[in-house]
């Protein structure tokens, strides 16, 4: 396995780019550590594609290095980074056993067939795919397909990591979470360096130790599944993590005090010094209390999504959503109170901090 040190990485697909708006990757300065499991978590278009296949070597960046365990690889083919890539649709050869689609790329390096048949047969009880050794691939299911192209990254010893760019998208919801959950299993057993591209919170936050959020080709944040949730450091990832999203309203501040409209909200800390620009509140709708005392809010419609409900309502002319139990009830007269620990504050979409 090795540690990924990305170096002032930039990329336009386009000539000449002349501003920021031109390249899909902006900047890029990161490193993936030894035997972590990363997870690139964005909308369609952010760029986190584009960074795994600089990563993996199948695109050159326009500007800034790539080294592995510090050795620059910018230049360096796929093969000579030893890297495995897990593609959306499973890349293998359908004419081929289970057995042979595994012991291919072992055989392709010329390794000894005593030791390709032992790393073989360890790798089909480590996929759950020993049963099905002898069979062709062509008549397997998406998910087995799927776990041979895993498999094919894991039978190699030399493998500095593996990459997965949005692996699950053609698996229905239930092996989705198998796929998942073996995966988990076998980096936590073997360590390998993992960083696996998806849309789709849910796997980046089961599957990851370390959640990287992109948005409009740059890095917003880069934390654990708790950290993103409890304090987002961009509104895009207090909206994006989260269902429903993170509650941002724009708010005018002085001291401890936020005012929307006619309510003020007594904040947890003053703002820092100096902090200017457009100034927004942020709340998660699980801090968002509902009850008989409080600020009037208009409720809309509420969701029974059946362990809890979704309210959503109009406060001081501004969409608000919050959480309540599934045997809550509605006050005729409700009124909302935001906990104090769930407060964020955002001048021009970056956290600020609130001091005491």
């Amino acid at each position: 396995m090795a540690r990924i040190d990305c170096n002032h990485i930039r990329h336009a697909y386009g000539p000449h780019p002349k501003s920021d708006k031109d390249y899909a990757l902006k900047e890029v300065h990161h490193a993936f550590e030894d035997g972590g499991a990363y997870a690139l978590l964005g909308p369609s278009g952010c760029g986190k594609t584009t960074l795994l296949n600089i990563i993996s070597g199948l695109l050159h960046p326009s500007h800034g290095e790539l080294l592995f365990d510090g050795r620059d690889v910018t230049n360096l083919s796929t093969q000579e980074r030893n890297i495995a890539q897990v593609f959306q649709f499973p890349v293998i050869y359908d004419t081929m056993t289970v057995y042979d689609n595994l012991a291919f790329p072992l055989r392709n390096r010329g390794v000894p067939e005593t030791d390709v048949d032992r790393k073989v047969r360890e790798t089909l009880e480590m996929t759950g795919l020993a049963d099905m050794a002898r069979r062709k691939a062509r008549g397997l299911t998406a998910d087995q397909k799927q776990k041979i192209s895993l498999g094919r990254g894991l039978v190699r010893s030399d493998v500095n990591a593996i990459l997965f760019d949005e692996p699950l998208t053609v698996i229905d919801p239930h092996m989705k979470w198998v796929l998942r959950s073996q995966l988990k299993q076998l980096h936590r057993r073997f360590g390998f360096t993992m960083v696996y591209v998806t849309h789709d919170q849910t796997e980046a936050l089961t599957f990851a130790e370390k959640v990287v959020v992109m948005y409009e080709g740059e890095i917003v944040q880069i934390g654990s599944p708790a950290e993103l949730f409890e304090r987002p450091k961009h509104t895009f990832v207090g909206y994006f993590i989260g269902s429903p999203g993170m509650n941002v309203m724009p708010v005018a501040v002085e001291g401890r005090n936020a005012r929307l409209g006619s309510q003020t909200i007594e904040l947890p800390g003053a703002p820092k010094a100096g902090t200017a620009g457009a100034i927004e509140l942020g709340i998660r709708p699980e801090y968002v209390r509902l009850g008989r005392e409080g600020m009037a809010v208009k409720v809309s419609k509420v969701e029974d999504v059946g362990r809890h409900k979704v309210v959503r309502a109009s406060f001081e002319g501004r969409d608000i959503a919050a959480i309540i139990g599934e045997d809550a009830d509605i006050p005729a007269d409700p009124k909302i109170a935001f906990e104090p620990a769930g407060i964020n504050l955002y001048a021009d979409s970056w956290r600020v901090e609130m001091g005491a």
